[in-house]
């Protein structure tokens, strides 16, 4: 099923399959404005028509969430939201390989064992997450093992994200999230990017220490992921 995708002033939404379930909806929302309560209405017209039985969206800020909150979706997540001012960057000792389209098949693979089922990629988030920003970089961590992490970090305007980093369960607590990290970083920072941003789950302590380690700083507010049914 190929995605549909809605404008409007300010703003546009994505609707595609979840992550290889047939029956439910992704509605990926870039915007600068909120989408008007019209335009939700027409993507819930368009999933419908197109079969599905569920939706989830993509992690949306509580204001961009009000119009999808009137038209019935609940949080189905929340995430913190954390900021990094680019000074005082971790050093990384690696190097690292860079990504390619050949790759995909175990970067997949790491990130099925890394992510509980409703986080993983399947091909298209993967490509849809190096296609996110207008400046991307895909670095591998590898050694004698085989791949044992990756992330995805990116860049529009003086605006930086990380955006997946993923380590093989085999290989934590072995500084490569840290490695990805500052990799991440150290690039993002050369390109002029005043600040980056990161989310993660709520239980995902392990991530929130790495974060915070690495200079992130938790914001007072965060993300919601919502749902609903159609």
């Amino acid at each position: 099923m190929t995605a549909r995708t809605l404008r409007w002033q300010g703003g546009w939404a994505r609707l595609s399959p979840w992550r290889g379930h047939e029956h439910v909806a992704y509605l990926a929302v870039g915007a600068d404005v909120p989408p008007p309560r019209e335009v939700v209405g027409q993507c819930l017209d368009r999933m419908r028509e197109d079969g599905f039985e569920d939706v989830v969206t993509s992690a949306m800020t509580p204001a961009d969430s009000l119009a999808f909150v009137d038209a019935g979706f609940a949080v189905r997540e929340r995430l913190y939201l954390l900021r990094h001012d680019m000074d005082d960057l971790p050093e990384s000792s690696r190097s690292l390989l860079r990504g390619r389209r050949a790759d995909h098949p175990a970067v997949l693979a790491l990130d099925e064992l890394a992510f509980d089922g409703f986080w993983h990629f399947d091909p298209t988030t993967l490509d849809d997450a190096l296609r996110a920003t207008p400046s991307t970089r895909f670095r591998l961590g590898v050694d004698e093992r085989g791949l044992r992490a990756y992330a995805i970090s990116g860049r529009a305007g003086r605006q930086g994200y990380l955006q997946r980093l993923a380590v093989h369960p085999e290989a934590r607590r072995e500084g490569w999230g840290r490695e990805m990290v500052a990799d991440s970083l150290q690039w993002l920072r050369r390109r002029g990017v005043d600040r980056t941003l990161v989310n993660t789950q709520l239980h995902n302590e392990a991530a929130l220490h790495l974060y915070e380690e690495c200079g992130f700083r938790r914001l007072p507010f965060g993300l919601n992921v919502l749902g609903r049914a159609l």
